[in-house]
């Protein structure tokens, strides 16, 4: 097993067309990776920033196809909300 998540790493911004170069969603581990980071610059406490990740996962598609996924617009939102 890697010491982090594939999607950590294989992501790129490099592309022919812009509107294809990222995915909006990432994995629940990388959320959790970069959450210690996202809590310091936000001034949150971590485990209210866990709670944010696990709370906007979107499950496996019909419950066992794909990985669990966060959609980081969303979880941006979140935190925006709570006016930090």
């Amino acid at each position: 097993m890697l010491p982090f998540p594939v999607d950590a790493v294989t992501a790129s911004a490099s592309g022919p067309r812009p509107q294809h170069r990222l995915d909006p969603n990432i994995s629940v581990a990388n959320a959790t990776l970069q959450a210690p980071r996202v809590a310091a610059a936000r001034h949150l406490p971590l485990s209210r920033v866990r709670d944010l990740i696990k709370a906007h996962a979107t499950p496996r598609a019909w419950g066992f196809l794909g990985e669990v996924r966060l959609d980081v617009l969303r979880l941006n939102l979140a935190l925006d909300a709570l006016g930090r």
